[in-house]
């Protein structure tokens, strides 16, 4: 933690940490490190966890938790350079408990489809963030697990606790679905 960012307009010193000093401070459980850490990461993981969760409070409440935990199980980290990955799938498991625990997931067992569905409009995001907070509970997590966070099928299913078949059908259905809500608007 030698390293230090002078400010010279300011005259002041701001630590530079790197992952891993915030690592070994965090396992000395230094509240300062874990403050740093949590600031480095907690916008990031913050839109994780609603886009996911769809709602502010529960987003908030599955990052608690979620930071609660890292620093609880930092000394399991193998990689110091993969620090970001594995709060991030700390975050986005946190935001699916929250889920389960609030609404009401519902997965349907479809066949899945091969057609690949093409977007014809240019949207806002805007519009697309709203469409895709009305998909149901379990078409809106598939979607962002697979489209937005970048996870695949057989994770996802994983994370679920779901077939891969049930995940790309869902995907598929939450694409489709989505193509119609847009056409709307």
């Amino acid at each position: 933690m030698n390293n230090l960012l002078i400010k010279k307009e300011l005259d002041i010193s701001v630590p530079i940490w790197t992952n891993e000093d915030l690592i070994r401070g965090c396992l000395r459980n230094d509240q300062c490190c874990q403050k740093a850490l949590y600031e480095r990461y907690c916008d990031i993981m913050y839109s994780k966890s609603y886009r996911i969760t769809g709602d502010r409070h529960l987003a908030s409440d599955a990052l608690q938790e979620a930071f609660i935990q890292v620093f609880r199980d930092i000394g399991q980290l193998k990689e110091p350079a993969s620090l970001g990955a594995w709060i991030k799938s700390i975050v986005v498991r946190s935001a699916l408990k929250t889920v389960r625990k609030y609404k009401a997931l519902k997965f349907e067992e479809l066949k899945p489809s091969h057609t690949r569905i093409v977007w014809q409009v240019p949207m806002s995001g805007e519009a697309l963030e709203k469409a895709i907070l009305s998909l149901p509970p379990g078409y809106q997590v598939v979607f962002l697990l697979v489209e937005v966070e970048g996870y695949r099928h057989h994770e996802v299913a994983e994370m679920l606790d779901i077939s891969i078949g049930t995940s790309k059908s869902q995907l598929f259905h939450a694409k489709k679905m989505l193509k119609d809500i847009l056409k709307e608007h």
